[in-house]
């Protein structure tokens, strides 16, 4: 693969709004471990082998097990999600398909409140959006360290 520009050296302006909507995230009531299942599995979907790695390594200091995040990719015929996790696992592949069916919808407004929906899906964009910068302008993937970002 030619050689990119590196997006963290000549791309400071245009990541700070990204950078600042993670902040935002930390404090939001979707609990942080859902938000790392939901980055791992965005990631999977969208093949960004980057993202994968680094939230992969995030997930797991912050006391994920080996056996979820194995699962991720086939959830739905896995034992080991809640309900809640289940939904959003749901909604994050609908949106990030950008085809969310009403069904998909009523099961995540039975587990989210409004807030807790809008944050979640502003997750799944967030993700969906770092996918993509880092599928365009690729770092290395393995070369993550654990809080490397924050």
């Amino acid at each position: 693969m030619e050689k990119r520009l590196n997006i963290f050296e000549k791309g400071q302006n245009a990541l700070k709004t990204l950078f600042a909507t993670g902040g935002y995230l930390r404090k939001s009531p979707v609990e942080i471990s859902l938000q790392e299942l939901i980055d791992v599995r965005v990631s999977q979907m969208n093949g960004c082998a980057y993202c994968i790695d680094m939230h992969y390594k995030d997930a797991r200091a912050k006391g994920e097990t080996e056996q979820r995040l194995y699962g991720l990719s086939a959830w739905r015929e896995t034992p080991y999600y809640s309900d809640r996790e289940r939904a959003a696992l749901d909604w994050a592949e609908a949106v990030t398909r950008c085809n969310v069916s009403d069904a998909v919808y009523s099961q995540a407004i039975e587990h989210f409140s409004d807030e807790e929906l809008i944050d979640l899906t502003l997750a799944i964009t967030n993700i969906n959006t770092w996918n993509r910068i880092n599928l365009a302008f690729p770092n290395t993937p393995g070369s993550y360290r654990v809080g490397q970002f924050g």
